[in-house]
């Protein structure tokens, strides 16, 4: 695992490549509050600001209509009767009975 490296040490490292830098012959310029790396100085999110037109919108009514439709209950299902064991006391099986629940 690489060891993390403190604030200091991170600002050390700094100063050590900016001396560096001034050394070989560097050269820091000042530029004045307001100027922009941009050459045209218009503004980069104007062009997001346009939207596309409004479609017209498809009236959807009666495929609504419809769909309520469907969610109505059906015919009811007749239900099938089903197997229950009945066991004693004990826990011993007395007989089978059919539930039409």
């Amino acid at each position: 695992m690489k060891p993390t490296q403190t604030k200091a040490q991170i600002r050390k490292e700094l100063e050590k490549q900016i001396e560096q830098y001034l050394d070989t012959g560097g050269d820091v310029k000042d530029i004045p509050r307001g100027i922009s790396g941009r050459n045209d100085n218009s503004n980069p999110f104007s062009q997001f600001n346009h939207s596309p037109k409004a479609e017209n919108r498809t009236p959807v009514g009666d495929v609504i209509k419809s769909m309520e439709e469907r969610k109505q209950p059906q015919k009811p299902v007749k239900k099938r009767p089903k197997k229950r064991l009945i066991k004693d006391d004990f826990g011993e099986p007395l007989r089978w009975v059919w539930d039409e629940e």
